[in-house]
């Protein structure tokens, strides 16, 4: 049994509360353990820790009150230390100021010496370098005679330093004019022999004239010098593809460099079969030997400019791309014509496409403009990267510099992406059979709507295919640089898209006879108005009017129609993957450009030291800031500002990566469902087309001998046709149920997905039920007088039509009902009927509408 002694320190300790926490701590299954021997225990453990307490204190004061006389006389010691220590201090501190005052003038004094002495020397100097320049001004061109470089330069370096000791003398204003005019002399002597001596890698001799040049403050002209002798090797090899001959196999291929399935070169490097080849395939060799050039000249570099090749090289690369671009772009464009021109001829049929594809040597996705842009930036990218791996040791700051020249070309197409982006996908929409329906003959509708439908249905993925290559498109030659042209162009072809589709639509109206049957409907009621002829024969014929298309038809009809529920499913959740996927690809370019902010506010704030090498610069920020997509942010401060808050906008859940898109595709599939809605309810409509004016409901009772009833029995043909209808309805729906593939459905899960379809056709099924309902209680709200023959005969149908509805699982609405229960009882109680009720099970409003019907006052 411990105790805590801790508890008994604390301010607000209660010992009843400390007691019953010990009696609870207690085990409770401890049988035997009386509370009276644990208290006991607990009270004895208590007073022996007291004492052990009492005597350790006692103890503990003992001893300090024998430490306290002794602590007493070191207090008064260290007190008379201080006073002496006081006193010293003080004496030193007068003394201080004594010698502070005494020494103050003389060491003013002394300053004053100085400063006159320093200026003397300066003077000195200065007389000395006036002197020297003058003598150096007339001798210069002895030293220019006797031909040493070196010499000369030495001298005019002189000549240099006594300018800027002499100043501004008006004396020697010609001398400074003369100096410059020899630099430029001695510059042009030094210019033939270093480029002679570059063309030839003369080591020696180059260092030599290099010296020369930085001697005279003249290194630029070297740079300059060094990348127009190295430039043209570089040029020949570029216009070599002008001249027909393409580059020339020398040596093995450069390191890292991946040569791919090109076709063998002859020694002229044309193809063996002698045509002519492509800008295409002849880029990724002209990048092979620019390497191998490269190479060989880094290794040369170190050993003839160990100290500046790390700036000549890029320097060089600089310039080579920036005299090459013009012309660069100009293949990039006669490329481009020629191969989205040829690719017209392919239009012919996948198969011919692939054959003609192959046997002009283009991958798929070539074939147009901004595929080739595509395949020739991924051939610079490899370059890029084989590139930079040369350039290891040199300066991050060097080979960004480098890296931006390489893709230069490609600047003015980045810029231009959403629009050759968007030609793209609209050439490929207007590649899809995306006909609207044709009118055929009667027997041959349903053929029509149905392969309609399927080729809207067939074209959902395909455009889908499309979107998601558009996205890889746009990383891969922007790199997410131009995600917001990216998100403009994709919501301007989805709506492109959709109105088509929407088109089509419109083409399915007609060819399912829903805006015919409303207008044959309605002409045919007008003139039967008009004739006057209103008989049980040709009213039921004015219903049935419309009926000249076959039942069969009628019912490949419905089934087409149904079809275009799988449309509408198919592009909402093929649509809403793709913007899942959109918002996704988009929240990684946002943690991209997150790190981008980082680096450029970490350059501003001169984090990024220029001494830092490439690769060491790419583990220490964690993102290699040679991106070329990077790169161009950096340069387009707006740009990337636009991007940030599109990225930003994007981690929002409820953000809409294609607003208008999903706005019409929404509408679209709403339109559809409005149409199937009209197709599936077109029949009940025409059969109630004219059923308020009917005669039977105002037909008065026929004597017979028998007494015998006068209504019919039986429903008539028009509800029983409707009721025939909506029975045979949930067979019409299978497809649903199946998924409308001919197969169940499977859930991201793996689970069956057949019970939302069950639910989904079961909806499809009440929602006609319900409308034909509705429909038929529009019409028997219009029948102006119901005789009793009329009453006992709309009493049998609306009995069959609630039977149909108890069929379907339907409960039968309260208006139906109460419309069943007044025109089935007899004419003197409804009255009674009415009281009795008090509008607990029928509705008041129908029951004044039968009673005005059947000419039943109503007090």
């Amino acid at each position: 049994m411990m105790v805590d002694l801790a508890a008994f320190g604390e301010e607000n300790f209660s010992g009843k509360t400390w007691v019953n926490a010990a009696c609870r701590a207690r085990h409770a299954d401890d049988d035997t353990t009386t509370a009276d021997k644990y208290l006991s225990d607990l009270e004895m453990k208590l007073q022996l820790m007291a004492e052990n307490l009492n005597s350790t204190l006692e103890e503990q004061s003992a001893g300090a009150l024998l430490r306290v006389p002794r602590s007493l006389r070191d207090i008064g010691r260290l007190q008379d230390d201080a006073v002496s220590l006081r006193s010293t201090v003080s004496a030193i501190c007068v003394n201080l100021k004594q010698t502070e005052g005494s020494s103050a003038e003389s060491v003013a004094a002394l300053a004053r010496i100085d400063v006159v002495k320093q200026r003397m020397e300066g003077a000195y100097k200065t007389l000395q370098d006036a002197a020297g320049l003058a003598q150096l001004s007339a001798n210069v061109e002895d030293v220019f005679a006797s031909g040493d470089l070196p010499r000369v330069a030495e001298t005019l370096a002189k000549m240099r330093r006594c300018l800027e000791v002499v100043g501004e003398v008006p004396e020697f204003a010609t001398v400074k004019r003369q100096l410059v005019g020899l630099e430029d002399r001695l510059e042009g002597l030094v210019q033939p022999r270093l480029s002679d001596a570059l063309s030839q890698r003369k080591v020696e001799a180059v260092q030599l004239l290099r010296d020369i040049f930085i001697t005279i403050g003249r290194y630029s002209s070297l740079e300059q010098q060094y990348s127009r002798v190295r430039m043209k090797p570089l040029r020949r090899l570029w216009e070599e593809f002008e001249a027909g001959k393409g580059p020339n196999a020398i040596g093995k291929p450069s390191i890292g460099v991946t040569q791919g399935n090109e076709r063998p070169l002859t020694g002229r490097g044309t193809p063996e079969d002698g045509s002519v080849i492509s800008f295409l395939d002849w880029l990724p060799r002209f990048y092979d030997e620019v390497l191998l050039i490269f190479e060989l000249e880094i290794k040369w570099c170190t050993v003839a400019f160990p100290e500046d090749y790390k700036t000549l090289i890029p320097r060089l690369m600089i310039e080579n791309m920036s005299a090459i671009s013009s012309s660069f772009i100009a293949r990039i464009e006669a490329t481009s014509d020629e191969i989205s021109g040829g690719s017209k001829s392919f239009s012919g049929g996948n198969l011919m496409d692939r054959t003609a594809r192959e046997a002009s040597g283009m991958q798929k996705g070539e074939t147009t403009r901004l595929g080739t842009l595509i395949a020739l930036h991924n051939t610079t990218g490899s370059f890029s990267k084989n590139f930079q791996h040369l350039l290891s040791g040199v300066e991050l700051a060097e080979i960004a510099q480098v890296v931006k020249a390489i893709y230069s070309p490609y600047a003015v197409y980045k810029e231009r992406y959403g629009e050759l982006e968007r030609a793209q996908l609209l050439t490929e929409l207007a590649s899809l059979d995306l006909r609207g329906a044709v009118p055929r003959a009667v027997g041959s509708r349903g053929v029509e709507l149905s392969e309609t439908v399927w080729r809207m249905e067939a074209s959902i993925p395909d455009v889908t295919v499309s979107l998601e290559a558009a996205v890889e498109r746009c990383m891969s030659f922007t790199g997410g640089s131009e995600a917001e042209a990216l998100i403009h162009t994709l919501d301007d072809v989805v709506v492109h898209y959709t109105a088509t589709l929407h088109d089509i639509l419109k083409s399915l109206r007609a060819i399912c006879g829903v805006d015919r049957a409303h207008q044959d409907v309605s002409t045919e009621v007008s003139s039967t108005k008009r004739d006057g002829k209103i008989g049980p024969d040709s009213a039921i014929a004015s219903a049935n009017s419309t009926d000249i298309v076959p039942e069969e038809e009628e019912w490949s009809i419905v089934q087409g129609a149904l079809q275009l529920l799988t449309v509408a499913d198919n592009i909402g959740s093929r649509f809403s993957v793709f913007e899942a996927s959109l918002r996704g690809t988009l929240g990684r370019l946002g943690h991209r450009l997150q790190i981008f902010s980082v680096l450029a506010l970490m350059e501003e704030a001169g984090t990024i030291q220029r001494g830092l090498g490439g690769e060491d610069a790419c583990k220490f920020l964690g993102l290699s800031l040679l991106d070329p997509a990077i790169l161009r942010l950096v340069d387009a401060p707006e740009q990337s500002k636009r991007l940030a808050n599109l990225l930003e906008q994007a981690k929002d859940p409820g953000f809409h990566a294609l607003p208008h898109a999903s706005q019409r595709v929404g509408n679209f599939m709403e339109a559809i469902n409005e149409l199937v809605y009209e197709v599936l309810i077109s029949k009940v409509r025409s059969r109630l087309a004219d059923v308020a004016r009917m005669p039977v409901w105002n037909a008065e009772e026929e004597a017979n001998v028998f007494a015998l009833p006068s209504f019919s029995a039986y429903p008539l043909s028009y509800v029983t046709a409707i009721g025939e209808y909506l029975l045979t309805l949930p067979q019409q729906l299978e497809p649903l149920v199946a998924g409308g593939t001919g197969g169940p459905t499977v859930t991201e899960n793996g689970v069956d997905n057949a019970d939302e379809a069950q639910y989904f056709a079961t909806e499809w099924m009440f929602k006609v039920a319900e409308g034909a309902t509705a429909l038929y209680l529009e019409q028997i709200r219009g029948i102006q007088v119901l005789s009793e023959r009329g009453a006992l005969q709309l009493a049998a149908d609306i009995e069959y039509l609630c039977n149909v509805l108890s069929a379907l699982s339907m409960a039968t609405p309260l208006v139906l009902a109460s419309f069943q229960a007044c025109v089935a009882a007899p004419r003197d109680k409804l009255p009674e009927l009415a009281k009795k009720d008090g509008g607990t099970q029928l509705d008041l409003a129908t029951v004044r509408l039968v009673c005005k019907m059947r000419r039943v006052p109503l007090d």
